[in-house]
């Protein structure tokens, strides 16, 4: 199945902060928050920090440690033999093959996975999310554009 991805982050090349992905079909979504060691830059703390808890109750969480982050979204993909994760922006990609990291020359249990990184001129998530910046609305609406402009061909 298809998950469209996204992700905020401390900042070009940062710490994760949150990660969601929206599958293709149906409403079982993931969303974790990551807790953040480095300071946060002033622009995160304005426009992504306030927004980190507008989601349904039951995808709503504290933070959590990197590594809890990894094992929950292993366990979430853990049913799909051939998950792809479907991005429009580089950086998405990297957080999640960092997330999925957890020491030197280990990584969790994860399916054969392919990345789909889709150039999208005109198209911004935070620009058509209901909550911009937020990385459960941005990827909602990454997956709403995307299975728009394929059921308009």
């Amino acid at each position: 199945m298809r998950y469209f991805l996204d992700t905020e982050y401390n900042g070009f090349g940062g710490a994760l902060i949150s990660l969601a992905l929206v599958p293709e079909y149906g409403d079982d979504e993931f969303y974790t928050i990551v807790k953040c060691p480095d300071p946060i830059i002033p622009w995160v703390e304005r426009h992504v920090l306030p927004y980190l808890d507008t989601v349904p109750v039951g995808l709503t969480h504290p933070p959590i440690e990197r590594l809890d982050a990894a094992q929950a979204l292993s366990n979430y993909l853990a049913g799909d033999s051939s998950p792809e994760i479907v991005a429009d922006w580089p950086e998405d990609i990297a957080q999640f093959c960092m997330l999925v990291l957890t020491t030197s020359g280990d990584m969790v249990e994860l399916a054969p996975t392919t990345f789909t990184l889709l150039r999208l001129p005109g198209f911004s998530t935070a620009a058509n999310s209901k909550v911009p910046h937020n990385a459960l609305h941005d990827a909602r609406a990454l997956r709403d554009h995307v299975l728009g402009v394929l059921e308009s061909r």
